[in-house]
């Protein structure tokens, strides 16, 4: 089980934790929220969100969902790339949805 394995990582002394759906990984089928939420109440460390994160709305989501859970951040790969997700648009729209300002950690 993933919380298991998780929390074993922090009774290592991890500082932080990231979490990747392996199932959504370059699918670009959105994060899965509800996994990602269950891991991230069960931890006391920081969580980072992977796989699936393709648009601004996923960015929403994180940040209006996850991140007062203690989700830090989140990864995204293919659609930075592939030209889906502005890099910029989303670290805007992340910082607006938390409150902080650019550059501020």
């Amino acid at each position: 089980d993933v919380v298991d394995l998780a929390k074993k990582f922090e009774d290592y002394g991890v500082e932080a934790i990231i979490y990747t759906d392996i199932g959504r990984d370059g699918m670009m089928g959105g994060v899965n929220v509800e996994a990602t939420l269950r891991l991230a109440q069960a931890l006391k460390v920081p969580l980072i969100a992977s796989g699936g994160l393709n648009s601004l709305e996923d960015v929403h989501k994180v940040c209006a969902t996850l991140e007062p859970e203690g989700v830090v951040g989140a990864i995204a790969g293919r659609a930075l790339y592939e030209g889906r997700l502005d890099f910029r648009q989303a670290q805007a729209a992340a910082d607006k949805a938390t409150g902080k300002t650019p550059g501020e950690a």
